[in-house]
């Protein structure tokens, strides 16, 4: 290689995408976000001596570089989600809590194809991805379906949604990334559906509390191969637990006061005793 050619490469490398250059300019303008008065210069990613924009981290993918995170929390943004985020296809996170956003989540978002991360840092389970508002913010509707196909997406973390479990993973082969499932204090109403057990790639634990839930816990959910932890704590279930939980061989913890569940149904774990007989059990 030359070196007016590698001066060349060197000079497109540092140039960042013009895509995200203009989707984040969109962004600023539809909101008028407090945060944006400091993205100046013509680079989000940083252009000579002006560092990169706040919020804004950026990574090289071959000769340019993208917007893969975007973090812009805690300064009182209000009106609707910004659709130009939806332009930031390179984005890996997303962090958009302790705002006032209103209205429903676009399906465009599901044009993210490479957004691994969408949850609250700050939340009550402490997920380590980006996020939605947290409690002192208006809900948003729930996620569009076209969330679930997302096939590198693996956290959803902590957010304020209202809807329903069965809307968020109505298409065929949602979430196949999904680990960690945390929609706890959120507005969602209805029951658990059998098809939540299809997401067998999650690890660990499934935080369902704090949320206006109701109906019986189905035994399809203790197939889930990998589950250690179950928060059903503070919603409306009714009936029994099914065997098949207290029979798992991994689940440790299983919350369930501040439910109507039949008299005789246990937790599972340090934070109660296990007493339970056959009798007791939805066989």
């Amino acid at each position: 290689m030359t070196r007016r050619m590698a001066e060349t490469t060197s000079m497109a490398v540092i140039v960042a995408e013009k895509g995200g250059i203009k989707a984040l300019n969109e962004v600023k303008a539809s909101l008028g976000w407090r945060v944006v008065h400091t993205w100046v210069g013509d680079d989000p990613c940083g252009d000579g001596n002006l560092p990169p924009c706040s919020g804004v981290t950026c990574s090289v993918v071959g000769d340019y570089r993208v917007v893969t995170d975007l973090e812009v929390h805690a300064v009182l943004i209000a009106g609707p989600f910004p659709v130009a985020v939806t332009n930031l296809l390179d984005l890996t996170r997303l962090d958009l809590h302790n705002n006032k956003l209103t209205g429903p989540i676009p399906p465009q978002i599901g044009r993210l194809k490479r957004l691994r991360i969408l949850g609250n840092p700050q939340g009550a389970c402490n997920s380590t991805g980006a996020s939605l508002p947290t409690s002192t913010s208006k809900p948003f509707l729930l996620l569009p379906a076209e969330l679930g196909s997302l096939k590198k997406l693996w956290d959803v973390g902590n957010n304020r949604w209202v809807g329903t479990i069965k809307q968020l993973i109505s298409i065929d082969g949602c979430f196949p990334a999904l680990r960690n499932l945390y929609l706890n204090n959120n507005y969602l109403t209805d029951g658990i559906p059998e098809p939540l057990a299809n997401l067998t790639n999650l690890e660990s634990r499934k935080y369902l509390s704090y949320n206006k839930l109701s109906g019986e816990i189905p035994s399809e959910v203790a197939r889930l191969p990998r589950l250690t932890s179950l928060h059903l704590d503070h919603n409306q279930f009714a009936g029994r637990i099914p065997e098949a939980f207290y029979k798992h061989p991994f689940l440790k913890e299983m919350y369930i006061e501040g439910n109507t569940f039949r008299e005789g149904v246990n937790p599972i774990g340090l934070h109660g005793f296990l007493e339970i007989t056959g009798s007791e059990l939805l066989i």
